[in-house]
């Protein structure tokens, strides 16, 4: 791995001829690919095959300046606009704001920071050489790194027929970000929405790190999850030490300056960063001393020694040499899954009101989506769905709980609900992926039965001789789809006719607690909606009256009750 140069050359390289040959090493590198562990990433190893998604090919290792920015306010010693090191190009800053923006709507867990962005873009590209991009974002010329030809590098040979890289023999590091072609296949995003995917754009290339270094179920606020993923871009602790540095500087403030204005990176002329355009950039050897011209004089031979006497005994026999053991193999990191098939979010797919009346089945079903983390549908994703709270409704079956997995468009579909006898409201949960799981929460309600008919018992007539009580009592049932509805309040009330459903002050009446005239009460009905009215007097009007009855849900009866004197 590249020796760290610029500011301050890795310990131990004090000489010009080692300072040389670390500017000499540097070239492009390129970005993400499978998370890797700290501690097997040995400082400046590379290893073997695309394992990365810059291949791990050279970086750029200039480091932030020993005075770094404060945040505004923080300092009166400091300028306002900070160091210069601290401005970054307007085009690139902006694509790095917006691939945050981005991936927090489709992976708010993963805390992705744009400051993270902006030290892996300073390591992998100087800021896309100094902000030398057009309006849409597209660096002037290509970014690339060295041949992956397996010559202090990497062996990567060609995967994109020269497409993006140029080179049809083997892959190179392409663009602001240093994506081998290989990983931009899978994590190539278009981030400033003009139909294209292009490595060599700013805001395709800081999308799709963003969404590389999110892969998984990371929590970049975390150190651990956060140390991952930059080793996943490139596998070496010095890379990781490096990004870190730029990360911490960038926290502490920056600021926009004008697209091309940048502070170039101090290897100019070689690497990616140095706005060469070419890659051209290649491994030197360590340099050996230079020749004093001088001969060193021949050594003597040596003497002869004297004859001696054989000794007396023989020498114990030397002790075999065992053989020497072999380590065993290192177990390779587990590939990290393409985004395309990374679960990314999910979200409700349309599910309405979710209101039943007791004993009913709900009319609306839960309904989800799965996505991917490149926001695309994401089919064969389980989702867990639970009844949560104090409730005896059930899924089909009698579950509480059940098991789905989404079908090609990403959805699934919750088993129809049958609401029970509890009323009152209750959760639905919808849970899908591992680690740091996504909940979506529907809350939903079992109504009480409320009467829609209140209805005679019996059909016989109501009659009575004026001045006499009634013979027949008024029995009444008030049901709710046919079946019978308990504690229904029944208003039943003598009223002058069904058109004008007045009180009437003569006719018909029923007696109080006092046993005075009442024409209008108010009643419940008892165990499965019967009511038995009291008992009903006439007065000395003749006459044909009308008794109405009717529940706070609306529903109406009117009785005929019909006062005249018995036939001679």
């Amino acid at each position: 791995m590249a020796a760290q140069f610029g500011r301050r050359l890795r310990r131990g390289a004090t000489t010009t001829a080692v300072a040389a040959a670390a500017v000499a090493a540097l070239s492009a590198s390129q970005a993400p690919a499978a998370p890797h562990p700290g501690d097997q990433a040995a400082a400046g190893a590379t290893p073997p095959g695309d394992s990365a998604a810059t291949g791990n090919s050279p970086y750029h290792t200039d480091l932030p300046p020993l005075n770094t920015p404060n945040k505004p306010g923080a300092s009166v010693n400091l300028p306002v606009t900070g160091s210069a090191e601290a401005g970054i190009p307007a085009s690139v800053l902006a694509a790095y704001k917006k691939a945050e923006q981005a991936v927090a709507g489709t992976d708010a867990a993963c805390r992705l920071p744009w400051q993270l962005l902006a030290a892996i873009g300073k390591v992998e590209s100087g800021q896309a050489r100094g902000g030398k991009v057009d309006a849409d974002g597209t660096t002037f010329s290509p970014i690339l790194g060295p041949a992956l030809n397996g010559q202090g590098f990497a062996l990567i040979r060609d995967t994109d027929g020269g497409a993006y890289d140029g080179d049809s023999t083997h892959d190179r590091a392409v663009g602001p970000m240093q994506f081998i072609p290989s990983t931009w296949a899978t994590w190539g995003q278009d981030g400033n929405g003009d139909g294209r995917k292009d490595p060599n754009n700013i805001y395709d290339a800081t999308l799709a790190a963003g969404r590389y270094l999110c892969a998984g179920s990371r929590d970049l606020s975390l150190a651990t999850d956060l140390d991952r993923a930059v080793l996943s871009y490139n596998h070496s602790t010095e890379y990781l030490r490096t990004v870190r540095s730029w990360f911490d500087y960038y926290n502490r403030g920056t600021h926009e300056v004008p697209d091309g204005t940048g502070v170039l990176p101090a290897d100019t002329g070689t690497g990616a960063g140095a706005g060469t355009g070419t890659g051209t950039g290649t491994s030197s050897p360590s340099p050996t001393p230079p020749s004093t011209g001088a001969t060193p004089p021949a050594a003597s031979p040596p003497a002869t020694p004297p004859a001696t006497s054989p000794p007396a005994t023989t020498p114990p026999p030397a002790k075999p040499t065992p053989p020497p053991t072999t380590p065993p193999p290192t177990t390779p990191p587990p590939a990290t899954p393409s985004p395309a098939e990374t679960f990314g979010s999910l979200e409700n797919a349309g599910t309405g009101p979710l209101t039943a009346t007791a004993g009913e089945a709900f009319a609306e079903r839960v309904k989800v989506r799965a996505r991917n983390m490149l926001g695309a549908p994401l089919a064969r994703t389980p989702v867990t769905f639970t009844l949560v709270g104090e409730t005896d409704t059930r899924f089909a079956g009698g579950k509480r709980t059940v098991t789905l997995t989404t079908g090609a468009d990403g959805t699934v579909t919750a088993p129809a609900l049958t609401a029970g006898e509890r009323t009152g409201a209750f959760k639905v949960t919808a849970v899908a992926g591992t680690g740091k799981p996504r909940i979506l929460t529907y809350t939903a309600r079992v109504t009480a039965r409320v009467a829609d008919t209140v209805a005679r018992t019996e059909d016989k007539a109501l009659t009575a001789a004026p001045g006499a009580a009634f013979a027949d009592r008024v029995e009444v049932r008030t049901t709710y789809k046919g079946t019978g509805v308990a504690d229904t309040a029944v208003t039943a009330t003598m009223i002058t006719d069904a058109e004008t459903p007045a009180e009437n002050d003569r006719g018909p009446y029923f007696k109080d607690a006092d046993g005075e005239p009442v024409r209008t009460l108010n009643l419940t009905t008892g165990a499965d909606g019967l009511l038995t009215l009291p008992e009903i007097y006439a007065d000395d009007t003749a006459g044909t009256y009308t008794l109405r009855l009717t529940t706070a849900s609306g529903a109406t009866l009117t009785v005929e009750l019909k006062v005249e004197a018995p036939a001679a």
